[in-house]
């Protein structure tokens, strides 16, 4: 009986420790793993993916991209997401990121746009994620992904701003 309220009494502490320093432990130790793994994505894309086209080229230079020619499009069944990581599954449900009901179709990690096969990869979808490129060459990775991560906890993801300036791009280069 001792050992059964010894453990409840560390589950319990650990449980307050979780909830009083939940941010902490998602910015300093789930968000740094993401983001080495997303480095990790992006260099696979460079190697396996495939340079945009001359008008694919061209809508990177409209959107402000610095060097589009850096850009690569990789066709995947499922967009990459480090579902092993089980606190970083949790933190991709928590967020919207990931789960049940949603499906990621595209998403830039750096220069790397990953998309799903079966989409229809449109113009208006092509500079969405070319939005999402801009944003990451405007500023880099890590500060991306972390503002993305908290926009999407507060916000949702339709009204995320990092979303919110590549559905633009939706809209203008929609037809």
């Amino acid at each position: 009986m001792a050992v059964v309220k010894s453990v409840l009494v560390i589950l319990i502490i650990s449980l307050i420790g979780v909830v009083v320093f939940h941010k902490d432990i998602v910015s300093k130790i789930l968000v740094p793993q993401y983001i080495e793994w997303g480095y990790e994505i992006e260099e696979q894309g460079l190697e396996l993916g495939v340079p945009l086209d001359s008008e694919g080229l061209m809508l990177a230079k409209d959107i402000g991209i610095k060097s589009p020619e850096k850009i690569r499009i990789v066709y995947v069944d499922e967009v990459p997401f480090p579902h092993d990581n089980f606190a970083l599954k949790v933190l991709g449900e928590a967020v919207g990121f990931i789960g049940d009901n949603i499906t990621t179709e595209a998403q830039a990690f750096g220069y790397s746009i990953y998309v799903r096969k079966d989409l229809e990869f449109d113009k208006p979808k092509l500079a969405h994620e070319i939005v999402h490129v801009l944003q990451i060459e405007r500023s880099n990775f890590n500060d991306v992904t972390l503002q993305h991560l908290s926009d999407l906890a507060k916000y949702g993801y339709d009204k995320a701003p990092l979303e919110v300036e590549a559905f633009e791009a939706n809209i203008k280069y929609g037809g």
